[in-house]
Parts: structure tokens; C-alpha cells; sequence
């Protein structure tokens, strides 16, 4: 409540009103109440006029011990308050009268989390979700299913098993108007297998959603693979098979993922390939995927790991008419030694920290280019990655190193003497340390197990630690620009996008 000076002109003379008026919500707006006149108020002070309204609304809401009993002028308007209430027309039910209420034995329950899934909510409507799913024929209840585990993997993941008292504990129930009361993680699975057959057409039409939605770039894809295993035998799968694990788990099966991203960090299109699937045998499948489901375009640039940088994987991008950035293999960095070498000519790309991290410190690089053939190598050197290179050569030495003793005992001990095993045995250490067994030449001769160490070979390793080598079809960038391609490829990272 506070007071309104009111003004009005009769016959030459201005006379004063002082109101007391309290505001008041409407379905118009806002609006002021009068809930009495005060005359004048002449004989008071003008700064009383404020302590006058609020002592009387707290009479008026019950707090009679913070009115001064003495005040007969506060009592009159309570008086005439009172009386024009009495006469008023009684308010309808729910009319907004107040109550008192004691906070200590206030008691709430079912408490759900509205805000994340609120703000998720809004992008799933956004990118056209559900019309995209409804097309591809999944009914409502799907449809409400597929939003919410699309919704938890984007909060707060958790697996099938744990989804379910996920979803109970959000609005999501209100929010999408569901019954999730006798969700378990069977509906959920038999989600996803509704879903896997239209994996092709879901991912096309998000794409096409998203690059009107964001104004995606069109011309550079990154791709990179990773594993994942299982637990069990697997025998209804075809695709789980054994290969090289990257979670270090050889003894389990396992399945190849791809992922194609744009250098906006958005997945394009995906593929799983089986367990023993070898790197550089996926790329033209993955090409064939991209033109499919996201109309891949000829001048478009591929960014690959060296893991792929085979010379036929160079031909089939160059017969598609596509451009490619890619990490040289080491054997071809090793013609480039005197170059490295050389510090002339090395320039320091710019980088900087993280907005949310100023304090960050990047590591130096320095790139280099040079032109050979019908390709441009971009020469890249970094202080703080000589240390990274040099600790893990040394630790595969370390452990070939002790491994070829464990070997050499169990020949001396007699334990193995068959040559064919010994040689097995010796082209699996080779398998299982590459990094370190190319300084080595190990041979078998006459009961001996002879290991060499080359220590030019070693030497000639050393001088290019922190170094390598990218190459390119593109000559209308700088080695900055072409390294700022590459390193894109950590957004293709599944381990991390995943």
C-alpha cells in the first residue's frame, strides 16, 4: 500500500486529496485500488505519510502489535476501512483471501527436475524430432520414449537399467503428457531396435534440419574410429569379432564404430563395422554413407588420421574429386629429417586459450610448408610433445625389453624348443610393442634368442620427436590454415563426442 496525492479544481480554488491505494493484479494488467481517503493530512508532516500507510496494512492484515494503540487516527480509518468492506459484494470462490501459514510444517513430495529437460525439450522440438520419427512410422508412445532417452544422454547419462528412475524423477512426464509409470528397460530396448532400421533416414533428415536450423558448412567432414566391446559371447552377432581394442580388452569381442562429423563439431553419419574390420578398409564405405545421407559434394575436404593414410585410400578421394588433410604415416616422415632439421623457415601459429579457461596454456607449434608432386606437406614441430614422445618409446622398450627376457628364460629353461613357436612367439612381441620393435632385430639361431639393438635407427627416431608431417591436396591454404583443419579432428573424437 502507499499514498496517492489526488488534485481537483472547483471554482478557482484547487483542493488536495490524499488517497490510500494498494495495487492489484487484473487480468488487464495491473491496476490501483483505493481503500480509503485520508483528507488533507494537513496536520501530520509529509514524512509521517509513509510510516501512516504502512501501519495501517499491517492492521489490516492482522499484525495488531505493530500498530500504536494510542493512534485514534489509525483507528478511524480502520473503522471506515472496515465498514466499506462490509458493504461490498462478496468475492467469488478462490478470490485470493490470505491465510497463515507456518513454513516448519510445510511438507513437499515428489520433487522433479523441470529445468534441463525443459531447456532439451525446446532443441528436440526444435530440430523436428517427432515429426521426423513419426514419418519413418513410430507411433506416439515411441516417439515419447525416443525423446526421453535422447533427453537423458543428453543431462545425465545412464544406461537402459537406470533410465527409467531417471525419467520419474523429471517433469518429462508433464512435458510430454506420458504414462512412464511402467517404463523398465525392455521397452526402452525394444525402442532402440525400432529405431536401428531408420538409422539412415533419421540421420538424413536431421541433417537437413540442422543446416537450415544452424547454417552448418558443407565442405569439410572430419572422420575417425573407435571400439567398443562386450561382456559374453556375442553369438547373434555378427559383427562382434576380435580385433586390435583399443580399450585394451583383446580378450573381448568388439564392434568398429565410424563417425563423420562437420568442423562445427555436428554428427553427420555413422556406420558399425565388424570387430576385425582394419581402419583404413572403412573409408570408402564411409564416403558412400556421406553421399547418401548428407549429399557430400565434390571439392569437399576430408580430414583423416594417419591410422587411414594409406596410398589407396589418397586414390579413391582423389577419384571422387574430393580434397583430403591427412597425418603422414612414419615412414614417409622420415624423408623430410633434414627439413625438420632445418629451423628456417618455421613459423609459430597463434594460439589461444580457452574463454573458459584464460589461464590455459597452449603448446608451441611451429609449422613449415613445402610442395612435392601434387601435394603440399605442412612440416609441424612442438617443444612440449618431444617429452610425450620420448616417455612412450620408453616405456614400450621397458616393456619389450623385459618380455624378451621372459622369453630368452623360458628358452634357456628348456620350456620351449620347438623353433617354429619360438619364432611365433617372437612375431607376436613384434605385434604387440610396433612403437619399439623396429629398433630391434631379433632372431632365433641354433637355441639362441638374439636381440639387436639399433641404435642408429634409434638415434634417427630421437631427432624427430615432437615432429610430423601433414599432407594435402589443398593449395589454397597456409600451413596455419591447414593445421587449424586438422587438429579439428579431436572434435571427431568418439570417445569424447560419444
Amino acid at each position: 500500500m502507499y499514498i496517492r496525492k489526488s488534485t481537483r479544481s472547483y471554482k478557482g480554488r484547487t483542493y488536495t486529496n490524499y488517497v490510500l491505494v494498494e495495487s492489484v493484479q487484473t487480468p488487464k494488467g495491473p491496476r490501483q485500488k483505493t481503500i480509503c481517503s485520508l483528507g488533507d493530512l494537513g496536520p501530520r508532516p509529509r514524512e509521517e505519510w509513509l510510516s501512516l500507510a504502512r501501519k495501517i496494512e499491517d492492521a489490516l492484515l492482522g499484525q495488531g502489535r505493530l500498530v500504536d494503540q494510542g493512534d485514534a487516527e489509525v483507528d478511524a480509518i480502520l473503522r471506515q476501512v472496515q465498514e466499506r468492506r462490509q458493504k461490498a459484494p462478496p468475492q467469488p470462490a478462490g478470490g485470493g483471501q490470505l491465510i497463515t501459514v507456518d513454513p516448519s510444517r510445510v511438507t513437499t513430495e515428489q520433487h522433479r527436475e523441470a529445468g534441463p529437460v525443459h531447456v532439451g525439450f525446446q532443441f528436440w522440438q526444435r530440430l523436428d524430432l517427432d515429426r521426423i520419427l513419426h514419418d519413418c512410422g513410430l507411433p506416439e508412445t515411441m516417439r515419447q520414449l525416443a525423446c526421453a532417452m535422447v533427453l537423458n544422454r543428453l543431462i545425465a547419462p545412464a544406461s537402459e537399467h537406470a533410465m527409467p528412475d531417471w525419467i520419474r524423477r523429471t517433469a518429462l512426464i508433464d512435458i510430454l503428457d506420458a504414462d512412464f509409470d511402467g517404463v523398465d528397460d525392455d521397452r526402452l530396448y525394444r525402442v532402440l531396435d525400432k529405431l536401428y532400421p531408420h538409422r539412415a533416414t533419421i540421420e538424413a533428415a536431421l541433417v537437413q534440419r540442422e543446416r537450415n536450423l544452424f547454417n552448418l558448412d558443407t565442405t569439410v567432414y572430419l572422420y575417425d574410429l573407435t571400439s567398443t566391446y562386450f561382456e559374453g559371447l556375442c553369438v547373434r552377432n555378427d559383427k562382434a569379432k576380435r580385433g586390435y581394442s583399443r580399450d585394451q580388452r583383446p580378450d573381448c569381442k568388439q564392434v568398429v564404430v565410424g563417425l563423420v562429423v562437420n568442423r562445427d563439431g555436428f554428427p553427420i553419419t555413422h556406420e558399425v563395422f565388424a570387430g576385425n574390420t582394419r581402419d583404413h578398409t572403412t573409408l570408402a564405405t564411409m564416403l558412400d554413407r556421406l553421399s547418401e545421407r548428407a549429399g557430400l559434394k565434390k571439392g569437399a575436404t576430408i580430414v583423416i588420421d594417419r591410422g587411414m593414410a594409406y596410398d589407396e585410400n589418397i586414390a579413391e578421394l582423389r577419384k571422387r574429386n574430393l580434397h583430403y588433410v591427412v597425418a603422414s604415416r612414419q615412414p614417409e616422415r622420415d624423408r623430410w629429417l633434414a627439413d625438420f632439421e632445418d629451423t628456417d623457415g618455421f613459423t609459430p601459429v597463434l594460439r589461444q586459450p580457452s574463454p573458459l579457461n584464460p589461464t590455459q596454456k597452449k603448446s608451441t607449434i611451429e609449422v613449415k610448408t613445402r610442395t612435392d608432386d601434387a601435394q603440399t606437406y605442412v612440416l609441424c614441430r612442438s617443444e612440449q610433445r618431444i617429452a610425450k614422445d620420448r616417455a612412450i618409446r620408453a616405456k614400450h622398450e621397458e616393456r619389450l625389453r623385459a618380455d624378451i627376457d621372459k622369453l630368452t628364460q623360458r628358452i634357456a629353461n628348456g620350456r620351449l624348443v620347438d623353433a617354429a613357436k619360438i619364432n611365433q612367439a617372437i612375431g607376436r612381441l613384434k605385434e604387440r610393442y610396433p612403437r619399439a620393435a623396429r629398433y630391434f632385430d631379433l632372431t632365433y639361431d641354433q637355441g639362441t634368442l638374439n636381440a639387436e639393438f639399433d641404435a642408429d635407427k634409434h638415434l634417427h627416431a630421437e631427432r624427430l620427436d615432437g615432429c610430423y608431417l601433414l599432407k594435402t591436396s589443398r593449395k589454397d591454404l597456409s600451413g596455419d590454415e591447414l593445421w587449424r583443419i586438422y587438429v579439428l579432428l579431436t572434435r571427431a573424437d568418439i570417445d569424447q563426442t560419444w
